[in-house]
């Protein structure tokens, strides 16, 4: 390999780190906050699981990431450097002011404004794309109407129990959190595996789109020790800024977003799993009343939402013309 594409793929492996950094938030922060599980018992729970996951549900969302998106012409060392490093500047923002925004978001926008800088519009492919826009837009809503069914079924079926529930739906998490973690490290995983194995296409290493062993090692380890490292402003804003959190929502918002992001997973739909918890999340605290929910909180996070794509497509289309630069 060359020492480029030996940069790239630490490059790769930097921002699957810091999806796992960023992302742990999403996994842990409920059960911390409703006391279910120690903030480490939770991330080493949850980087265990990071790490297996990719290994046991195949690697479907990587070959929509790497091979259906962007024209095979397009997919050169400049596009996808400038794109991983976009996303990776736009989750070190949203990090630093606690913001949950979407890894899947930005480094999607990434690849279509450096495909778009370099090759035009005609790079992109509008099946792949499409593809991934309706699974990023329909799991919120989803998660959102899921969580609120499912708190209300939960509120009926636990009616008239003792206050001694609290401790079921508490030792409950531990599996929830596990199901959350594995859809979590099997569904943004292997992203980065379809990025890096569009390198080794791109750079002639591969002859066809085939994600490689050491590749699906090498990305699991990596949003695995970022997960262990825990993203705590944004955990802090997951667990309590929207609205107090006890265990009854921790379970529910778990099994809601385990359920989406696998499911998702399955069919190749890369999904954000931060607009899928904070939106489960939100309809299981509205299905208890709409004024629990802290709605200003909720609405700076749907600004970054709508922000992620444009805001990274734009980084990437000027970080093209300077990677363009130095790697030719």
């Amino acid at each position: 390999m060359s020492p480029l594409l030996i940069a790239f793929i630490a490059t790769a492996l930097a921002f699957d780190f810091l999806n796992g950094f960023h992302d742990s938030a999403n996994i842990v922060a409920t059960m911390i906050s409703s006391r279910a599980m120690s903030p480490r018992q939770a991330l080493l729970l949850s980087a265990t699981a990071h790490f297996v996951a990719p290994f046991l549900f195949g690697v479907a969302v990587a070959t929509t990431i790497g091979h259906e998106v962007v024209q095979p012409y397009a997919n050169t060392m400049p596009v996808v450097l400038a794109a991983l490093l976009a996303a990776i500047i736009w989750n070190l923002i949203t990090w630093f002011f606690g913001i949950p925004s979407s890894s899947s978001h930005a480094l999607v926008g990434g690849l279509v404004g450096a495909a778009t800088m370099g090759y035009g519009v005609d790079a992109i492919q509008p099946h792949g794309l499409i593809k991934v826009i309706t699974a990023l837009l329909l799991s919120p809503p989803i998660g959102l109407l899921g969580g609120y069914i499912f708190m209300k079924l939960v509120l009926l079926l636990a009616r008239g129990a003792s206050p001694r529930i609290n401790q079921f739906f508490k030792r409950a998490q531990t599996f929830t959190a596990l199901a959350l973690a594995l859809s979590h490290g099997t569904n943004d995983a292997q992203k980065t595996m379809g990025i890096i194995t569009m390198g080794l296409v791109g750079a002639g290493v591969l002859m066809q789109f085939h994600v490689p062993l050491w590749v699906i090692a090498a990305c699991a380890g990596a949003i695995s020790l970022g997960t262990a490292s825990g993203g705590w402003r944004i955990i802090r804003t997951l667990g309590g800024k929207f609205y107090k959190i006890r265990p009854v929502h921790g379970f529910t918002a778990q099994v809601t977003s385990a359920a989406v992001i696998l499911g998702a997973a399955l069919l190749g739909g890369p999904v954000s799993t931060t607009h899928v918890v904070s939106s489960a999340i939100l309809g299981v605290g509205s299905a208890e009343r709409l004024n629990k929910v802290r709605w200003k909180v909720a609405g700076n996070i749907i600004t970054a939402w709508v922000l992620t794509i444009p805001a990274s497509g734009l980084l990437a289309t000027l970080l093209y013309l300077v990677v363009r630069y130095i790697v030719v």
